[in-house]
């Protein structure tokens, strides 16, 4: 018999099987998760949460899919957090610090408290990445905020408003678009594509069972 610990999930208590994760628990107690999970066909980063443990007055946040359930944990889900996303056209914008200054000017009002990075679920360094951010850096903000998952979490612990995973997402369509060096083989292939030769790989690829699929992934060959 698994150990069992008690969890309020919206307000309303269920013990289920300590070793599972906030979201198996979920679906233990009856939860059918039919939208805005990642792995369960929607988008990483989706399953935003924030909870509670009885006798802790901190309130923490985390990802439902990898987090585990804990004795007397009080669980509320965020469908998402309704982050400032500017809109701008990539092949007008050019990577200067004027473009920070202009879309997302609340960058420059960090007080450097660092909860946006204590709070990430993917551990990035976030405060950095917006240091380089303000710079003009944008090749360096890239890379620290690569594993990023747009779940918004840094920003809801944000005393200054930044909408962090936007201004990343900026810095690498920035670096991607004007930066980083031209990957030749990638820019053959999408040519490939474009011209009708890859059609009948693809049909054969989207014709494979879902389990075949994971298995081609799962051993793939990874460039280095």
């Amino acid at each position: 018999m698994a150990n069992m610990v008690n969890v309020f999930l919206y307000g309303k208590k269920y013990e289920v099987p300590g070793d599972l994760t906030i979201m198996e628990a979920f679906e233990y107690a009856g939860y059918k998760l039919v939208r805005g999970v990642g792995c369960r066909n929607g988008f990483c980063g989706a399953c935003a949460t924030v909870y509670r443990i009885k006798g802790d007055r901190e309130l923490k946040a985390c990802l439902a899919c990898s987090t585990k359930v804990e004795d007397n944990m009080s669980v509320a889900t965020l469908p998402f957090f309704p982050l400032i996303k500017e809109g701008y056209d990539i092949e007008k914008v050019r990577p200067n610090e004027q473009i920070m200054m202009q879309l997302y000017p609340e960058i420059y009002s960090c007080v450097g408290c660092n909860a946006c990075t204590k709070a990430c679920s993917q551990s990035l360094n976030v405060m950095q990445y917006i240091a380089h951010a303000q710079r003009g850096e944008y090749e360096k903000c890239a890379e620290l905020s690569f594993d990023c998952v747009m779940c918004g979490i840094c920003s809801s612990r944000c005393p200054a408003g930044i909408s962090h995973p936007q201004v990343a997402m900026l810095a690498r369509r920035l670096n991607g678009k004007y930066i980083a060096p031209e990957s030749l083989h990638l820019t053959t292939r999408v040519k490939e594509i474009e011209d009708g030769l890859c059609t009948e790989a693809i049909e054969a690829i989207m014709a494979k069972p879902i389990e075949e699929l994971k298995e081609l992934y799962n051993h793939r060959d990874i460039e280095k």
